[in-house]
Order: C-alpha cells, then structure tokens, then sequence
C-alpha cells in the first residue's frame, strides 16, 4: 500500500518526522491501518473474554467439585491463571516489538493466541481424560496470557504512531472499541446458544462452539498484519544497542510506569465486573441464562461506541478531563446502581446497570490508554505500555472476579462487586490526577 510523500506519511513508513518536517493535520487513515489492528486485538480479546463469559459450564466441565460455587472458583481462578503470565509476555513481546517492529510481534500474538484456544476448544472433559484435561486448560490459558499481555503495548503504540497529532485519541481509541466488539460478538454469540440450545447441550458441547468459531478469523486477521506499515524507526539498531537503550528508559521511567499501573487499575477491575455480570447474573441474581448473557451484547455495544466517544473527546478537551471525571462518576453510582438491580433484579434494571458502568469505564480507560503511550519515548513505548497494562491487568483485573465471587459467598452481600469497583476508582481517579496532560505531546524521540 503506497502513501503519498507528506510528513504523516513519513512518519508512518518510518516511525520518526523527517528533519525540519511538522505534525500533518489531522486527515484521513489508511482503512487496512485500523482494520489491521482492530481485526487481530478484538479477535484476541474475543477468545480472552469467552471463557469469562462461559466460565459456570467450564467448570463443571474440566473442575468437578463437590458444590457448584467450588466448581465455579475453581473455573474462575483458571481465568485468573491467564493473567499471571500477561507481565512475562507484555516485557518479551513488547521488547520485540520496540527493537524489531509493531507488525513481527503482532503477528507473534496472534499465534500463540491460536495455539491457546485451539486447547480450549478441543481438549475431552475431565471426565474422559482425567487429571491431563484441566492441565492443558490451564497451559491454553497461559498461552493466551501471554499473547494478551504483549498484544495491548505493540498495538497501542501502532495506532496511534500511524495517526496524526490532531486525532490521536481517536486513533488510538480503537484499542478499547475493539474489545468492546469482541465482548458484543461473544456476548451475541452466548446468546444464541443459550437460547437455541439446552442445558445439558450447552454443557456437554455447546461452550466450545464460540472458541472454534473464533479459530476461523485467524487467517483474515494473519493476512491483514502482514499487511501493515511499520511505524519504527527504519534505521537499523543492533540489538545490544537497544537492549542496553530499552532498559536505561525503562529505568528513568519506572515512576511513571509504577503511575500507570494505578491509573489501569479502575478500569480494569470494572471492566472484569462487567465481564463478570453474566455469571453475576445467573448465580446471584438467578436469571436465566438468556437474559444474564444479553447484558453481554449491551456491554460491548456501550464500550464499542463510548470508547470511540471518548477518544473524539479527549482529542477536543484533552486527556485528563476524560480520564477523570467519569471515572469519579463510577466511584459515586456504581453502589447505588447496583443497590436499585439487587431490589428489583430484572432484564431491564440489569442492561441499565451494565450499560452505565461499560459507559463510564469506557469513556475513561479511552483516554488513558491513549495517554500513557504518547508520554513513553518511542524506544520504550510499547514495552512500557505492555507492562503497565499487563501488571495492572494481572494484578487487578485477574483477581477480580476471584475476589467478588469469595465475597460474595463468605459475606453474603450481593453488592460486594459494587463497593469494590468504588473504592479501586477512587485510587484510579487520584492517579489520574497526578498524570501529565498528553493531547500535544510529540511522539518524535
């Protein structure tokens, strides 16, 4: 794909501004730029947040157990598994993807991200396998851990290199438009399922249908990466000389980053209670599983449409501001919310609920992932975007549904995901506070 000789242009062939040359206006993008992105990271989160999604039959299926809610922790903490190896992959692939380019390592994690849910998919239950069928669960769930964790730096930093400075947030807002896309599709995909397929199908091979048919965008999404301009520097580093380079910026930085992980932290623990809504649903609310899987599709409609909101915004007001106040919004409703769903546990009072914590997570979790690539230096940025975001995520968003599900039964409050969510804002919104404005920071080291 040829693009004209300006000095966006440039930028996008060479990951630097030629010498003298300025920011272009904000313009138009390549389509293939953002299809190429948003294809392969919605497919990855796809694959990621179905287990959530379908974790009461997975756990019945691969962890038996004496009582249902043991069999759902144990189903639960597997997802949790994924996330430990998310900093692993986050520091080797986004070391890769600052020393040999955005596209090697984004093709790297579609890869193993293929290899993981092929495990998911077609591993026997543990009643015909045994003891093997929750290890190569397990090992399938590290895998997409591992591809998640170095997916999010490489991807980031590629979106908003190839934009203009004048539409970066929007830009870069397809990060979190695409999970949302991925969470709509399972979400529809759930729903479907459920509402053509029994019980009994559902648990002896109804679950897996959504990983399969997740396996068969892996070449669309293979031949569109391998498609994609570079926005690295062209200019060949040897690979000591950046090794030695990536970890002195690591260093300086090791502030900011240590910063941005608590600036992921609100985000992701409500985005993991919104994943978790579904089976929220089912075994606190005890609502049908149709209903509790149609609170899916309003969440990834909300996110798809409020995270490309929220770039557009934080491109005319700034970064900060959209970081912010919704996420202080969140602080202040999200009990109340969820005080009004438990009271009247309906389909509808559930959508709402979903919707306004998707909305505002969105909104906010937009334009901070935005902001803390554009205030890396272009050695580092997606490494130290990998390893904000997959610390954060580990730390935070794998324990997440672990955590509301054991305080849920131990305390017997159903509102325990809310005080949780409210008090992980507060942290968040004060480490926002404390960030640098990025709207016309220059990407050029």
């Amino acid at each position: 794909m040829s693009l004209p000789a300006t000095p966006a242009a440039a930028t996008l062939q060479t990951g630097a501004l030629e010498p003298g040359a300025r920011p272009a206006p904000p313009g138009p993008v390549p389509r293939r730029v953002v299809a190429a992105t948003v294809v392969g990271n919605a497919l990855e989160f796809y694959d990621f947040v179905t287990y959530a999604f379908f974790a009461v039959y997975i756990g019945r299926c691969f962890f038996p157990a004496s009582t249902p809610l043991g069999s759902l922790l144990l189903s639960v903490a597997v997802f949790g598994v994924g996330f430990v190896a998310r900093p692993l992959g986050g520091v080797l692939i986004g070391a890769l993807a600052d020393r040999a380019g955005r596209r090697p390592a984004m093709l790297l994690t579609i890869s193993l991200i293929t290899v993981g849910t092929m495990g998911l998919a077609l591993t026997p239950s543990y009643e015909t396998l045994g003891v093997a069928a929750p290890v190569i669960v397990v090992v399938a769930r590290l895998l997409q851990g591992l591809a998640l964790g170095g997916e999010v730096g490489p991807s980031t930093a590629f979106l908003i290199e190839s934009a203009p400075l004048g539409r970066r947030g929007l830009m870069g807002s397809w990060q979190l438009a695409s999970q949302g896309a991925a969470g709509l599709v399972a979400g529809l995909m759930g729903l479907s399922l459920t509402s053509t397929l029994s019980p009994a199908q559902m648990q002896d091979w109804g679950w897996r249908v959504p990983f399969a048919l997740g396996l068969l965008l892996v070449p669309v999404a293979v031949y569109l990466r391998r498609a994609m301009p570079e926005t690295l520097h062209a200019a060949p580093v040897q690979p000591a000389q950046a090794g030695l380079a990536g970890l002195a910026g690591l260093r300086r930085k090791r502030g900011f980053i240590a910063l941005a992980v608590l600036v992921i932290l609100g985000g992701t623990v409500s985005t993991y209670v919104g994943n978790f809504m579904t089976t929220y649903a089912i075994t606190t609310l005890k609502m049908p599983p149709t209903v509790a899987m149609g609170a899916t599709v309003v969440v990834g409609v909300v996110t798809l449409c409020f995270g490309l909101l929220g770039g557009w915004l934080s491109d005319r007001f700034g970064r900060k501001p959209v970081m912010i106040w919704p996420r202080v919004a969140a602080a202040l409703v999200t009990v109340p919310a969820f005080m009004a769903l438990i009271q009247q546990p309906s389909p509808g009072m559930l959508f709402a609920v979903s919707a306004l914590l998707a909305a505002l997570t969105a909104l906010s979790a937009t334009a901070s992932m935005v902001a803390i690539p554009e205030l890396l230096p272009r050695g580092i940025r997606a490494t130290g975007m990998s390893i904000a975001y997959a610390v954060g995520v580990a730390l935070f968003g794998g324990t997440t549904q672990f955590i509301i599900t054991w305080l849920i039964g131990v305390t017997g409050d159903p509102a325990a995901p809310a005080w949780y969510v409210a008090a992980t804002s507060v942290i968040t919104a004060l480490a926002m506070w404390r960030m640098p404005e990025s709207q016309a920071q220059s990407l050029d080291d």
